[in-house]
């Protein structure tokens, strides 16, 4: 394998058949955090011509990274640190991955067998470390000098092993621990030779529903004219195909979609034929003004909003589909009636062959609905400035084929009650298997690192903002000139004032909320970034910085800052206005 003229490193000839056989099942890109354990991983990715190579200061950041980019490709990106509690500080990104299917293939270095357990320096038990959370795990065999022909095989079928079960069917993360013993380093100058075609081709197909079950679901849609379509949140990107077939069959059906955020229907060209609903968030809060839907087909994971999730765990319909390719589960409330294992893209094509209906006059009511709310809200924000009109202001100013990453906690909520449905394709990424707030500003830079000719704008919270700021030298480091940061500051803790506990002033001022006191403009400047701040009231302001830094301007951070109990008050006075104008319009 390598170019070296003395005896080859076995570390280095394992390391260079791992990378050579992860090349070739697919790998494009690996996020390294520098260590002397992993010395032979990086060098033999490093030194591949088919991998891009990310490093990262931060193990934290890097698994994060790995994680946005994983999302935006649609393809496994690799992780590789040294030993000990370096690769424990992957463990949250991992455990995102798994929760929101996102590929990813975790690359260990460890102690050889001998230092385990022995009280050896930097030396932890690493062999299935991230237990369940993870697809697979392998403790890798110990490299060999002279090692046969068939162990360094066995290297490369790993390689493509692992590969394949990252981005499988049921898509997630992968665990490959890797023993290297002492010399670590090659002979210098090192200069490794790949050569090709040595892995074994892993391939997979297509689940297909039978005829008799097309037959059996097509049948019962048909026969019921109340029927929604709802799409929830997607790892990554969900594929064209999928979105226009799901459109299709919302056509055929006549059945209305609701479309969460992060499903990838609810921006795109396909609004502008398929009835998309987007604002079910604020008009499922109260009276609706027409019947319960009888049927119910469910894609993707459970949905953001809480009111869609009360509404149909309420009305229980009798008919509720969970078409999931994965297999994994995702009702929480425990009402889908049955659960179907298949290709998403190809069900909703066989399925629509079969009906013919069209928009009915109860799909055009929940139609109706939907355009009411979207006008009085637009009105109410006309009227009124706080958080949610940055984050209206945000989506507004995001050019057609445009990447959005959204936080969670209050943007992502924010996003998925006040976005409108838009025929501008915005392809929206958030971290919400686990929901949790940290590493947000990782993933979201390694969503724009998978795609630099796209602008990018990541909407970010000030504790998520705080708890990633680490994440922030990627910008500059990897050359990522396409990013924007509308950092929302509302003083910390802002979702907990819908918590009953925020009636208790003392103790909830105390104990949930969590003002930060810190001047992000510092922030910025540290990591070479440019910084605006914008305060209430200043909307013309935060639209001329939106669009120059997305246009324009190289990557920026707009603080915007806003008082949280009057945001919350406004949104709840929003919402009484909607359900006020509702009776009217009833």
């Amino acid at each position: 394998m390598s170019a070296d003229t003395g005896e080859l490193n076995p570390n280095l000839q394992f390391s260079e058949e791992m990378v050579a056989g992860l090349a070739e099942a697919g790998l494009k890109a690996v996020c390294i955090a520098p260590g002397s354990r992993s010395t032979p991983l990086a060098l033999a990715f490093e030194a591949h011509p088919c991998i891009d190579s990310f490093v990262h200061l931060d193990e934290r950041c890097a698994g994060f990274f790995a994680l946005g980019m994983a999302q935006a490709s649609g393809r496994p990106v690799a992780l590789v640190c040294t030993s000990g509690t370096a690769a424990l500080e992957f463990h949250a990104a991992v455990v995102e991955a798994k929760m929101a299917g996102v590929p990813m293939l975790v690359l260990t270095a460890d102690r050889p067998p001998e230092l385990r357990h022995s009280g050896a320096n930097q030396t932890i038990d690493q062999v299935k470390m991230y237990g369940d959370q993870v697809l697979w795990a392998v403790d890798a065999a110990l490299p060999e000098g002279n090692a046969p022909d068939v162990a360094l095989r066995n290297i490369r079928t790993l390689a493509a092993r692992a590969y394949a079960a990252a981005d499988g069917i049921r898509k997630g993360p992968v665990h490959v621990n890797l023993p290297f013993r002492k010399p670590l380093e090659p002979r210098i100058p090192y200069g490794p030779r790949y050569d090709r075609g040595r892995s074994s081709l892993i391939q997979r197909g297509v689940l297909v529903a039978t005829s008799e079950q097309i037959k059996e679901i097509a049948e019962e849609v048909c026969a019921c004219e109340r029927g929604w379509i709802v799409c929830g949140p997607w790892a990554g990107r969900p594929p064209r195909s999928l979105v226009d077939a799901i459109a299709k069959l919302s056509r055929s059906t006549g059945y209305p979609v609701f479309a969460d955020p992060l499903s990838g229907l609810r921006f795109g060209l396909h609004t502008g034929s398929s009835p998309i609903i987007g604002s079910y968030e604020s008009f499922l809060q109260h009276r609706t003004g027409f019947e319960a839907p009888e049927v119910v087909i469910r894609f993707g994971a459970v949905p953001t909003s809480k009111y869609l999730n009360e509404y149909l765990e309420g009305i229980a319909p009798p008919f509720q589909l969970h078409v999931r390719s994965s297999g994994v589960w995702g009702d929480d409330s425990h009402r889908v009636s049955s659960f179907l294992q298949v290709d998403e893209a190809l069900f909703c094509t066989m399925v629509a062959e079969r009906c013919h209906r069209g928009l009915g006059d109860w799909g055009a009511s929940v139609l109706a609905a939907d355009e009411h709310c979207q006008r009085r809200q637009e009105q109410f924000l006309r009227a009124n400035w706080f958080d949610v009109s940055a984050v209206a202001a945000a989506v507004k100013a995001l050019p057609d084929d445009s990447s959005l990453f959204v936080g969670n906690s209050l943007p992502v909520r924010h996003l998925d009650q006040f976005s409108q449905p838009d025929r501008k394709r915005i392809h929206v990424y958030g971290n919400r298997g686990a929901s949790g707030i940290d590493g947000i500003v990782s993933s979201a830079l390694g969503a724009a690192a998978a795609d630099r000719a796209r602008p990018s704008l990541l909407i970010i919270g000030d504790v998520s903002f705080y708890h990633d700021m680490n994440g922030l030298m990627a910008i500059r480091r990897h050359g990522l000139e396409n990013v924007t940061v509308l950092l929302l500051n509302n003083g910390g803790g802002g979702v907990f004032r819908r918590l009953p506990i925020a009636e208790d002033s003392a103790r909830f001022e105390k104990l949930f909320l969590t003002p930060t006191g810190l001047d992000f403009s510092r922030a910025a400047s540290l990591y070479g970034l440019a910084y605006r701040c914008i305060h209430e009231q200043e909307r013309i302001t935060l639209d001329e910085a939106l669009c120059a830094s997305i246009h324009d301007g190289g990557p920026t951070v707009i603080e915007v800052r806003t008082d949280g109990a009057r945001d919350e008050q406004l949104r709840r006075k929003l919402i009484q206005s909607l359900n006020d104008s509702q009776e009217d319009h009833s």
